[in-house]
């Protein structure tokens, strides 16, 4: 159950910003919809189409507080289309029939889409656009967002507030920019995903900021393909996740590559990364950083010349102090 409501949450609010332009509106009928499903899916059985289900009762809530605002015509009649198309089994709650899903499957996966791009503009801090993509298009609890940056829930709502207001102020369209705008866009939303698999992927992270960054990037490279570094991304998670269970010893500490016993390596996560990367042709950063991670799991602690070789590439387009010291890490193991 709470897996249904996680993987709907931003398809809900990403639906309801799209047609009534207001980011509170949205992300307050989705937690409602989340609510009366704690309520009734233990009595009543989960239903087929637990997204179509917490759309529809979303939609209908936020329909009755756009009435009661007198809210124009026409953001009335856009918000009853979203459920015209869906085919649910079972009623809302309130006795209203639920009519599933808003639109068809691409119309849902483009708002999410839309709310991520949205999320991760420019014109907003680093770190609130990893917060933002955390707590609307994830779903992710303010208080588990808060505890992710070290700080008090009432700071963290303070941050999303004034990152909403940005988004608002600057008149940032809630749209998926196309052509050059996309291109130039792509690795900032790129680099959003990474930080944010990297708060779940750290000793001390939320592994469940791992997960929701691998199912972002399979998102994304459902939608856009044909730029590699966003399969390449996908595959480097897969990669580095498939090795989460063998991290730590029996008494919690953290253990090396060499140290992990890699029985305990998640051999099905490891094959889905190699054949996303087996797609990809280009040479950037997540792609290179992809085939290292693939070398360690391939070569059983016998790759480091191989490695050392990708390492020096990437210390070529991406030198960082961070990608040199690996580089002269592999090096030592290497020669």
């Amino acid at each position: 159950m709470a897996a249904a409501g996680r993987e709907s949450f931003g398809r809900v609010v990403g639906a309801l910003i799209r047609v009534t332009g207001d980011w509170t509106l949205a992300e307050d009928c989705a937690q409602e919809a989340l609510a009366s499903a704690l309520e009734r899916w233990p009595v009543d059985g989960v239903p087929a189409n637990p997204g179509g289900w917490l759309m529809t009762v979303a939609r209908n809530r936020a329909l009755d507080v756009l009435r009661r605002a007198s809210v124009e015509r026409r953001k009335l009649g856009e918000l009853a289309a979203l459920g015209e198309a869906a085919d649910v089994r079972g009623a809302a709650p309130g006795g209203a029939e639920d009519r599933g899903d808003a639109g068809d499957a691409g119309d849902v996966v483009d708002d999410r889409l839309r709310l991520v791009f949205t999320c991760c503009h420019p014109a907003l801090a680093l770190e609130a656009r990893v917060a933002l993509t955390l707590r609307t298009v994830c779903g992710v609890p303010t208080a588990d967002v808060a505890r992710a940056f070290l700080v008090t829930e009432s700071t963290m709502t303070r941050r999303l507030t004034r990152a909403k207001a940005r988004i608002a102020a600057a008149g940032i369209p809630y749209r998926v920019p196309t052509g050059p705008a996309l291109t130039e866009r792509l690795p900032g939303v790129l680099g959003v995903l990474y930080l944010l698999f990297t708060r779940g992927y750290d000793p001390d992270g939320e592994p469940a900021f791992a997960d929701e960054a691998i199912r972002l990037a399979r998102l994304l490279t459902t939608l856009r393909p044909g730029h590699d570094e966003v399969p390449a991304l996908l595959a480097l998670f897969l990669l580095q996740h498939s090795r989460r269970h063998a991290r730590r010893d029996d008494a919690g500490e953290l253990l090396t590559l060499g140290e992990q016993d890699r029985g305990r390596w998640d051999r099905a996560m490891i094959s889905e990364g190699r054949a996303v990367l087996a797609g990809v042709r280009g040479t950037g950063p997540y792609a290179l950083q992809a085939r290292i991670a693939a070398a360690h799991a391939r070569a059983g602690g016998s790759g480091w010349p191989e490695i050392a070789v990708l390492y020096d590439e990437l210390a070529r387009v991406h030198p960082t102090p961070v990608v040199r010291l690996n580089r002269a890490v592999a090096h030592g193991h290497a020669h």
